[in-house]
């Protein structure tokens, strides 16, 4: 067994110009139908519990100087932080499927094409 010649082959694979797959080009669109969604859904969770941290800070008197405004303003950041993450999940659904509908008919024509290659 030729090891250097295994080990020659295996760096210039690295370097040939790579075709691109039909397997990989549909999990780039199954990727990008569900990227937007994705993004959304993060970014407003992590706002809204932000949101909520500091809505407990105010409300606890570590931030603020404790009085009754601030244990108020906290009150309502929490509320209105416990209120983000919980349409966090709805408004993700909503636009997962909004992204599916937009590239349903391309991924499953490529999942066609690539079903019938393989048989």
């Amino acid at each position: 067994m030729n090891t250097d010649k295994i080990f020659a082959e295996s760096i210039a694979k690295e370097y040939a110009p790579k075709k691109a797959s039909k397997v990989v080009a549909l999990k780039k669109l199954d990727r990008k139908a569900k990227s937007g969604a994705n993004i959304f859904a993060y970014t407003l969770g992590i706002i809204m519990t932000l949101v909520l941290g500091v809505g407990m800070c105010f409300s606890m008197g570590t931030l603020g100087d404790g009085n009754t405004g601030a244990f108020a303003a906290g009150v309502i950041l929490g509320v209105l932080g416990l209120v983000g993450v919980g349409v966090n999940y709805p408004i993700y659904r909503k636009l997962l499927e909004k992204g599916k509908r937009k590239y349903a008919f391309e991924i499953v024509q490529m999942a066609k094409e690539i079903s019938e290659e393989a048989e």
